[in-house]
């Protein structure tokens, strides 16, 4: 039996686990939304919200705490994927993301089913997305097609 016992193994060891949803997570901060697996979604969400809410409090204890548990990294540079920015990701958390949700109780983050599978062995796709803050790709539209007449 499974008393007390929570969270998925998602057939991984518990460093290379803890290490995803690190990776995961500051991704998600870092962009606004991820595209993952349905059951690897499920936990980041549970690993993510109490991290925002933790931000929330902008005390140097909750910091130390979101970089224990988070670990900190630079973000990339949008516009030269080869250089960093300045700011970290827990920078960002606290600077951009915590105030964003001040006045919010919970809930910051909602996962999207999409009607794509994995592949290799049919994996349900999801996208994690911080409410409000994600901002949503819009599919590329093709150009209207040029009249004769116009040349």
């Amino acid at each position: 039996m499974r008393h007390l016992v929570t969270g998925r193994r998602l057939s991984r060891t518990a460093a290379h686990r803890k290490a995803m949803l690190r990776n995961l997570s500051q991704s998600l901060f870092e962009h606004g939304q991820v595209r993952t697996t349905l059951p690897k979604a499920r936990e980041l969400v549970r690993f993510v919200e109490p991290l925002i809410t933790l931000a929330r409090k902008n005390t140097l204890a909750a910091r130390r705490l979101v970089i224990s548990r988070l670990r900190d990294r630079l973000m990339a540079d949008p516009n030269d994927s080869d250089r960093l920015m300045d700011d970290s990701v827990v920078q960002k958390l606290f600077k951009e993301i915590a105030p964003y949700y001040a006045d919010r109780n919970g809930g910051y983050t909602r996962i999207i089913k999409t009607a794509e599978w994995r592949i290799g062995d049919a994996g349900d796709i999801a996208i994690v997305q911080l409410v409000g803050i994600a901002k949503v790709r819009q599919r590329p539209t093709r150009p209207a097609p040029e009249s004769a007449s116009a040349q």
